[in-house]
This record gives structure tokens, sequence and C-alpha cells, in this order.
């Protein structure tokens, strides 16, 4: 018996035989050319369809995934016909490679130069690298790379997951997961929590793992027994038997009737259809990017208008706060971003594409007050990415102008949360992005798994940020008087730290009016919060605001929060 330790990212105890990742699809030799029968246009335009089945695949993939897993599954069938991509690799086909070879080629120096860019851009190299090889695949007639089959359920193991298969996971089979790579607020975790799989990143040592050992994973506390015994085996029975959790009562609040309201982070209409039979009491984060991904031009007008209203038809007279288009860094669209930037997470992302592109945001803010005013949501409307109160005034006049009454901004950069006060004075809530606040404070990669300990959203350092955030928020109510209409100003986090029941104690514990999730998380978050005081959350912040590190501070809030061993979170 031998223990792993990573990072646990969705939690959970499970018992199974681990299965590895499938071999990669061979590498072409380096040798290859094609014959003298065969032209270079002809192996161009095989290339070429090669990419396009690959898309197509891909794009008719996303069409039966919904949320996280759909934008991913689009995101990379775009990246398969990339122009970058193809015409390096037309380039070595004109030197007489075969389209096998010359794909590979121009998949690794692509890789290279997005590597050499760093931050969001060199996330994408795993993108490219998954899709060299599907094209690979599809022109030798292999199967595609893929989750691997089994007839009984099993505990994934692999070195890090592409993308689009993590996006197609089925829970029925795989029932944990264990990447050598990855970080907390990778894509890998945010979907295995989308999906309620037990899931352990980051665990470095995992890659010695063969496949068919008997693995115990805990996902709560980021431990990977190999060969377990008779303690691990009793903890996963007792998982299994755990107390079942009551659907969400649709009302979340401590146990001495404090309200909390339990949002959900949706992606689409199908999304919001299954919040709101989840019980969520509105939506804290629409996330507009699917209207765009996977498109080489904006959507029409008319045609965001259709999109937009389908998640407020499932929420009459209740919030639905919509995100603007959060385009640029890790989801770059051709008619609206640069990937030429050297440092696209630092670059023109989100409400600054306006300054490069002016228009595009205007025009959805039209669709959404247009799909406002057809349903009976009650619609705020939030952009990304603002930095300073200069920024979020320009956004309130342009939601003013459009008829929206009710702006917003995201608070994920420590300039925002520091300033909070000054912002929140220009527009009437804030809600703070825990992904992109955590890497930003930490400056730590939230991909990568070798910085997986700082980019942790229980880093005292973020929490900070965030009580920082809160207070600037009532001090801004104080400032505008309690008869103004701009009071009060609501605060929310629509992060994944929300997801986390006992993140959640303590976030409400700091302030924060509201808490926006995953469906899947509604239940454990509400039953967790209900087992409290408001009096024994503002303790329970407190003591992780005085810890020396995230470490410190889970562990000192989990140990005051019994109901979380009893529900096996």
């Amino acid at each position: 018996m031998r223990t792993i330790t990573g990072i646990g990212v969705s939690a959970g105890r499970v018992l199974g035989p681990s299965l590895r990742m499938p071999p990669p699809v061979p590498e072409p030799a380096a040798d290859a050319r094609f014959g003298a029968d065969q032209t270079v246009d002809g192996e161009k335009a095989r290339l070429k369809d090669a990419a396009e089945d690959v898309r197509d695949d891909l794009r008719h993939r996303a069409e039966t995934a919904s949320g996280d897993a759909k934008a991913v599954l689009n995101a990379t069938a775009m990246m398969a016909t990339d122009p970058m991509l193809l015409k390096a690799a037309g380039k070595h086909i004109n030197a007489g490679m075969t389209p096998e070879r010359a794909v590979w080629e121009a998949g690794m120096e692509v890789a290279a130069m997005l590597q050499s860019l760093g931050g969001y851009m060199a996330e994408r190299t795993q993108d490219v690298l998954d899709v060299r090889a599907r094209i690979v695949a599809q022109l030798d007639g292999l199967p595609p790379p893929g989750i691997p089959g089994s007839d009984v359920p099993f505990i994934l193991t692999a070195e890090e997951l592409a993308p689009a298969d993590t996006a197609t996971l089925d829970p029925a089979k795989v029932i944990g997961l264990v990447t050598s790579g990855g970080g907390p607020q990778s894509h890998t975790a945010i979907l295995a929590r989308s999906l309620g799989l037990p899931a352990v990143v980051g665990a470095v040592e995992s890659d010695s793992i063969p496949d068919g050992a008997e693995l115990f994973i805990d996902g709560a506390a980021g431990t990977v027994v190999v060969e377990p015994g008779t303690a691990e085996r009793e903890a996963a029975q007792k998982y299994a038997a755990r107390v079942s959790l009551p659907p969400f009562s649709g009302k979340g609040t401590t146990s001495d009737g404090y309200a909390v309201p339990l949002l959900a982070n949706v992606g689409s209409g199908k999304d919001a259809r299954a919040a709101a039979v989840a019980g969520a009491e509105g939506i804290g984060l629409l996330r507009t990017e699917f209207c765009f991904l996977g498109r080489d031009s904006e959507p029409g007008v008319e045609e965001q208008v259709q999109a937009y209203g389908s998640v407020f038809e499932a929420f009459p007279g209740r919030k639905v706060v919509i995100r603007t288009l959060d385009a640029g860094a890790d989801k770059p669209l051709p008619f609206l971003t640069d990937t030429t930037e050297p440092n696209p997470a630092l670059g023109v992302r989100g409400y600054r594409t306006d300054r490069t592109s002016p228009g595009v945001l205007a025009r959805q803010l039209e669709a959404i007050a247009i799909a406002a005013g057809a349903h009976e949501a009650d619609v705020w409307v939030m952009a990304p990415m603002i930095a300073t109160a200069d920024e979020a005034a320009d956004f309130a006049v342009m939601c003013t102008g459009a008829g929206l009454a009710i702006p917003g901004v995201m608070i994920e950069v420590p300039a925002a949360a520091v300033m909070a006060q000054a912002i929140l004075s220009r527009v009437r809530f804030a809600s703070l992005g825990t992904n992109d606040l955590t890497q930003y404070t930490m400056a730590a990669d939230r991909q990568l798994g070798s910085l997986a300990s700082l980019n942790d959203p229980w880093q005292p350092a973020v929490l900070r940020l965030i009580k920082n955030t809160v207070d600037g928020a009532r001090a801004a109510e104080a400032a505008a008087g309690s008869d103004s209409v701009e009071s009060p100003k609501n605060v929310g986090v629509c992060g994944e730290s929300a997801a986390d029941p006992a993140l959640a104690v303590v976030l409400a514990g700091l302030g924060v009016n509201t808490l926006s999730m995953t469906p899947r998380a509604l239940a454990s978050v509400g039953a967790v919060l209900a087992s409290v005081s408001i009096a024994e959350a503002k303790d329970l912040a407190s003591l992780a605001l005085a810890a020396a590190s995230a470490a410190e501070a889970r562990t000192a809030v989990r140990s005051r929060l019994p109901l979380l061993e009893e529900l096996g979170l």
C-alpha cells in the first residue's frame, strides 16, 4: 500500500480498479513522404478534409453537451481548422511530407510558439496536441484518442486530460479521476465538479500506477491510495452508505434563518432549465460565450435574443445575472481578439475588447435588452475584466443607453477588489470570479499542476480581497444613502469556490450576499450552510482570514463543520 498526494478538487471517496488513458496516437515516421502518384494539392485537400471531419465530429458531440462541456468542445472544434495550424502543415506538404507528418510537425511548432507566450496561450498547447492527434488518427483510419472503454466502472488515471476528453466523461463508467497534472481551477477540475466525479489533480506520482491496480481516492483530502487496506475500504463503504442529501429546498439560509440565496452558473437554456429543476433560486452567472464560440463571425442580434431568451424564460420573476462576452485569453475569437498578444491573460480580454472592436458589446447589450423585455426574468448585467472605476462607469452608461437598469461588474482583478468602494459607487452590484481572482492574486497559472497549491481559493490573500470587496460595497451603500435606488450594493460569488460547502460558509461569513455554483452543488452547499448560524459563519470566516496558509485555513474551518464528514464532503 502506498499513498500519493495531490489536490482534491471534487469530494467523494471511491474504490475501484485503475485504468489509464490509452497510448497516444503514434507519431508518423519522420521521413514520411508522399508518393509520385500523389500531388501537393491532393495531399493538402486530404488534410483539409480530415481536419474538417474532426471539427464536425467535435461539433456534433457539442450538440448533446451543455454548459462548460459544450463550450470546451466548440472551442476545440474551432482549433481543428485553425488557419495557423493548417498553413504551417501546408508548408511541410509543399516540401513533400505526408499530411500525417506535416500536421504532426505543424502541431509541434504551434504548440511551442504558444508555450513561449506563456499564460493563457500556453494552456492551449494541450488543445493543439489533442487536435493534431485527432487529425492524424482520421488520416490513418485509427480510433480517435479518448476515454478508454471498460465493462466495469473504473478510476481513470492520466497525465492530463484534453478538454474534449474531459467534456465527455461518462460518470456511470468513470467513478473517479486522478491526474498528475492540472490545478484546482483547471477545466478538468471544473468539469469533474460539474459531473460530481471524485477527483484528485496534481498527483505527480500517479503516472506510475499500473492498469488494474486497486485504488482508493479521497477527493476532499486529495489522496490516492494504491492497493488500499481495511481503513480505506471501510471509508469507501461508509461513503457509499452515507446519509443521502435531501434535494435543495430552494432557499439558502443559515440555521437561524439568515438568507444566502443559492444561484446557478449556466451556459445555455438547457442548463437553465436543469438549474430550475434543481431548485436554484436564480442564475448568478449566465456565460454568453456559448453563443459566440466555434464561430468565425459575430452572431446577429436576433440570434442572441433567442439564445438569452431561452435562459430568461426558465426563471420568470427571478434574478438572472448575465455576463457580457468574456472573449480573449483562453477563449479567443477570430473576429474579436488578437492571438498574437505576448501575454493574453494580461491583454485585451472581456470588457477591454470594446476598445479594439467597438460595437460588439453595444449590439450584445441591445440583444440582452430585447430578450429581457420579452420575458419576466429580473435581468442584471455585468462586464468581465473591469479594473477601474472609470471602466465601471462607462459600462453603466452603456447599460443605461440600452435600457438595462441594473449594471454590475466582475471582480477578477486584484485592483478591482482593492478599489471596490469606488467601483461600486458607479454600478449596482459586483460578482467575484474567484477562479481568475485567485490566479491573478497569486501569480499562478490555474492550469499548472506544479502551482496547484498556490492556485487555491482558500489562500488568505484571496479571502482578504473578498472581504475588502464586501467592505467596499458596504461603504458605497453608506455613501449612497439608504433611500437611494443605488443601495444596496449586492456582492455575489460565481467562481468555483462557491461550490465548496466549507468555503461557502466562509464566504457567507465574510458578508457575501449570494453564492452561485454548478447546480449539482446546490444540495451540499445548502445542507452545510443550514448547519451553522450566521454568527458561527462569521467566526469561521475570521478563522480563515487569520490563517497563514490555504491549507491551514481549510483544515481549521473543516474541523469545525462535522456535517462534512457525515455527508462525505
